[in-house]
């Protein structure tokens, strides 16, 4: 999988990467380890919940210019889990399904390396001073 730096400190602890990125939607990807697993060896839902809310918020600050950073934060988020995955490399899709100047609402599927759905999700982010353009 393509090394990229860091996008922060979280990201860095859990290993998702970015693999694809357009406007209104991206694509994680995550290389599962023994330290994504909860007690029953399955990925714990906390993982699950991280990827479909990096990938939402993602898909909404999407910009042509690399120099130019759009930030938010989540104001609302659902997750509905769907079946376990424990091994493998787990591919999270996020889009935009609609919203304003300020904020946008977004839905995400994660899928395990066979593509079976495992989670999926809807959220609500607003913009951060600086990223409405």
């Amino acid at each position: 999988m393509k090394q990229q730096q860091p996008y922060s400190g979280y990201q860095a602890l859990i290993g998702w990467v970015v693999t694809e990125r357009q406007p209104g939607t991206v694509t994680l990807a995550l290389e599962l380890t023994e330290h994504h697993l909860n007690l029953s060896d399955f990925v714990h839902g906390g993982v699950l919940a991280s990827l479909l809310d990096t990938a939402m918020s993602f898909a909404g600050l999407y910009s042509p210019d690399p120099k130019v950073v759009r930030k938010a934060v989540t104001l609302s988020m659902t997750t509905t889990f769907v079946s376990p995955a424990r091994e493998g490399t787990l591919t999270a899709i996020g889009r935009v399904r609609g919203g304003g100047r300020k904020t946008f609402m977004s839905s995400g599927e994660v899928f395990d390396a066979d593509g079976n759905l495992v989670a999926f999700g809807e959220g609500t982010f607003q913009l951060r001073s600086g990223s409405e353009s």
